[in-house]
């Protein structure tokens, strides 16, 4: 049995739905991240864990107990929004021990407890400032602090970075992770950010219209995507319409360019996917699709060049590292770009992946 369960969650606000047939399982010291776009309904689900929300069918287990009807205050729940939520006239020290007194936690412990947290946010000398003393990156790591305190279950956390500036982000994501680890707990972590999404979770859920897509490991979502909007969300994908021979052989057409991938393909109009950095400029052992374009495009993105070419009719776009000693190609110039069968994704008609007997 796992840690935390949510079964066929269901919410609609009127007769709009929001959340539909949602199922989610998380283990003990998991960390789970729900992805999507804005309006998916990924924090409505984070809303229902913590009791904001009320499901309008469905359950929410935690360590087996049923907590599906309870108030927040009677769920265990720790959580950091994306508004710091800090009470401006308590200390950094008042505000993390705040749980704690509505908790009837005695003084000593309370103390020793908020000395705890703050060591372990980092901020062991900030406990006598106010919120306004602070950075953004600071405010939210008292927030944290604060969720932690009362030693939750289940740790959710809304979109908590979304405020800050690109470095900060990466700094304190990783300051996240790290505390999350160390304290084993469970934790659901709601963002829109692909990157903070691949790189913090365990698990990866994305979310579209309330469903969702796929679960899976990072590794999992990027490189195996079960429908198109999931290939198209994470990452940067090409996609290029084709249609496959009556044979199912696997030989496809684009425009003029034929495609021999090598694999059963049922016959019918399908999309091929490939991501930019499968795609090599030349040929190459392993990469046995070879086809000529011309460069439309050169994109210099610091450590990757990105370089449009075309397949058939469709824009194709390519990665490339940057090599100080191989300056990037011309444009205009014609060049041969080779790609293995195997990393060429195929979806069908409805953008779910072609299943192959």
């Amino acid at each position: 049995m796992a840690f935390l369960e949510l079964e066929a969650l269901d919410k609609s606000f009127g007769a709009t739905p929001v959340v539909r047939r949602f199922d989610l399982a998380i283990e003990k010291g998991e960390f789970v991240s729900l992805l999507g776009p804005s309006g998916c309904g990924k924090t409505t689900v984070l809303r229902m864990v913590a009791g904001f929300e009320t499901p309008s069918s469905g359950a929410i287990r935690i360590d087996g107990r049923d907590v599906t009807g309870l108030r927040p205050n009677q769920r265990n729940i720790g959580m950091v929004f994306q508004a710091y939520a800090l009470f401006p006239n308590l200390t950094v020290s008042q505000n993390i021990a705040f749980g704690l007194r509505v908790k009837r936690v005695g003084r000593a412990e309370r103390e020793a407890r908020v000395a705890e947290m703050l060591s372990l946010v980092g901020l062991a000398e900030f406990g006598g400032r106010y919120p306004f003393q602070l950075s953004g990156g600071q405010q939210q790591r008292v927030a944290l602090a604060r969720a932690l305190a009362v030693e939750p279950q289940v740790l959710l956390l809304d979109e908590p970075l979304s405020a800050l500036d690109a470095k900060i982000r990466v700094s304190l994501r990783d300051q996240i992770r790290e505390i999350q680890r160390r304290l084993g707990i469970t934790t659901i972590f709601v963002t829109h950010d692909q990157e903070e999404a691949l790189s913090l979770s365990d698990r990866v859920v994305v979310m579209s219209e309330g469903v969702a897509q796929q679960v899976g490991p990072p590794f999992e979502i990027y490189s195996r995507p079960a429908t198109r909007f999931v290939a198209e969300f994470v990452g940067r994908l090409n996609v290029i319409d084709a249609v496959a021979g009556e044979a199912g052989d696997g030989v496809l057409r684009t425009g003029d360019v034929e495609i021999a991938l090598g694999r059963p393909v049922p016959p019918g109009p399908v999309t091929l996917a490939m991501r930019p950095e499968v795609i090599g400029v030349g040929r190459a052992d392993g990469r046995d699709l070879v086809f000529r374009g011309r460069i439309e495009d050169v994109h210099f993105l610091g450590s990757v060049i990105r370089i449009e070419t075309r397949l058939g009719s469709a824009p194709l776009f390519l990665d490339t590292f940057n090599r100080p000693d191989r300056p990037p190609p011309a444009l205009g110039e014609i060049g041969e770009f080779s790609v293995a069968a195997s990393d060429v994704m195929v979806l069908g008609p409805g953008g779910s992946a072609v299943k192959v007997r």
